[in-house]
């Protein structure tokens, strides 16, 4: 690649031995779709991590805090497609069933299904954001 590839932080894609060679245990995270997304430009993957793992407290946090059916919706499909535009398909399915949750019905309240679905999507989430502190520390 030339010059310009170097510029872009993309002069040598990792190798399946390179950074990624000992995966994180979990498969919170698809690496090679990671890669594709970012056309294996290192610089790029990281800094798609940085801001999942930066932002990813304020989306709970806007789950969390959702007073209408609406905003809880809005919540979880944030979370989904965060999850998914980095790979992490665990977290976007679960973030997907949560956000078809009818939250304001008489049997989710009963049930507690909203707690439920924080507690799914804060797990989901937190594996999520250790699989990438492991990634980011091996970089």
């Amino acid at each position: 690649m030339g010059s310009k590839g170097a510029e872009l932080g993309a002069e040598k894609p990792l190798a399946r031995n390179d950074r990624y060679d000992a995966q994180p245990s979990s498969d919170a995270i698809d690496l090679d779709y990671l890669r594709r997304f970012t056309l294996g430009n290192t610089a790029l993957e990281e800094e798609v991590l940085r801001l999942f793992s930066d932002h990813a407290p304020l989306y709970l946090e806007q789950l969390r805090n959702a007073k209408s059916a609406k905003a809880w919706a809005e919540a979880a499909h944030t979370i989904k497609g965060s999850g998914a535009a980095i790979g992490a398909r665990r977290l976007a399915s679960i973030a997907e069933m949560v956000e078809r949750l009818d939250v304001e019905s008489a049997a989710a309240r009963d049930e507690d299904f909203r707690a439920r679905a924080i507690e799914a999507v804060t797990g989901a989430l937190e594996e999520v954001r250790r699989c990438i502190d492991r990634l980011l520390e091996r970089g």
